[in-house]
């Protein structure tokens, strides 16, 4: 049964346009890793105390600094640095989300025990050397379908990252082979920015990981809200769907049909077809058993209830 999606009203979508344009005119507080070993090495040696050093990092828009670079800073060795910050820590001025990164906390994030993730995950990635980008419902959510948002922070990485807890976020990473071929974008919030998925890309993740998406109704929900985005393209779709498997783009496809005005899915059908001949399953890990859709040869083996 074909239902017609939510559509906006004109008023919440010019204030959501206003939103964005607000947060893309802010100045960015943070810079990369590499201008801020440029920005550090400007400063002499001992230029700032250890109880200072956070406050000084956040004036001068440094949102993270590696060991060494706090350690010149400080006019300290090295191996001093985690001993000199011990009482920053402790007050929650500082935290570090990986061995060797110095994260600065400001004031009012100091309850929460650490910035947002968007405020260091580049920082941290880069210290790292991981590929990344944000994904799933945390990339769908900064697309603004956050109608069921994620309790952890997902990404995306090219190499195995250990899942941690910074305050209280709690991030998942997951390695995919084809991270470089995905299609992403540096995306800017107030915290920060960082590389995140496109509505694409997003939109086949969640298809791909309906464990990860919250399970299908939620990842109908998601597709749903997505749609509806300014910038979604079905051609996009069949541009990223070589990422993602048969399954993925044949799920996405369905979604897309069954519960929104979505135009121009006969392309994407027609790759999907071209794909494989087998009939893949609407909903993973359920019995196989149902009506199967010619159309994206799939096997709607589960009923979907989005509650948007």
């Amino acid at each position: 049964m074909r239902h017609a999606p939510i559509r906006a009203s004109r008023a919440s979508v010019q204030t959501r346009h206003d939103n964005d344009c607000s947060i893309l005119l802010k100045v960015m507080k943070y810079v990369t890793l590499a201008s801020m070993k440029h920005i550090i090495e400007q400063y002499p040696s001992g230029t700032v105390s250890a109880s200072k050093l956070p406050d000084w990092l956040l004036a001068h828009g440094l949102g993270a600094v590696n060991t060494e670079e706090a350690a010149h800073l400080m006019g300290v060795p090295p191996h001093y640095v985690r001993q000199k910050l011990a009482a920053q820590r402790k007050r929650g001025a500082v935290i570090s989300p990986a061995r060797g990164l110095w994260v600065p906390v400001a004031a009012e994030r100091r309850l929460w025990g650490a910035p947002e993730p968007m405020a260091y995950l580049d920082a941290m990635m880069e210290h790292l050397g991981a590929g990344y980008c944000v994904g799933w419902l945390s990339a769908a959510a900064l697309h603004g379908a956050s109608h069921h948002a994620a309790q952890v922070f997902q990404v995306a990485t090219n190499k195995p990252v250990a899942n941690r807890i910074v305050g209280r976020a709690q991030l998942q990473f997951f390695t995919r082979e084809k991270l470089h071929r995905l299609s992403k974008k540096r995306k800017t919030v107030l915290a920060g920015s960082a590389s995140v998925a496109t509505i694409d890309t997003t939109m086949l993740m969640v298809a791909d990981d309906i464990a990860l998406a919250g399970g299908l109704d939620n990842a109908a929900n998601v597709v749903i809200e997505l749609a509806e985005a300014d910038a979604f393209r079905i051609e996009d779709v069949v541009h990223s769907a070589s990422c993602f498997s048969v399954t993925a783009a044949r799920r996405l496809g369905w979604l897309l049909e069954e519960f929104t005005n979505c135009d121009g899915l006969d392309d994407l059908a027609a790759y999907c077809a071209q794909r494989d001949s087998s009939i893949s399953m609407l909903f993973p890990g359920a019995e196989r058993r149902g009506p199967i859709s010619k159309r994206w040869q799939l096997m709607i083996n589960r009923k979907v209830d989005p509650d948007l």
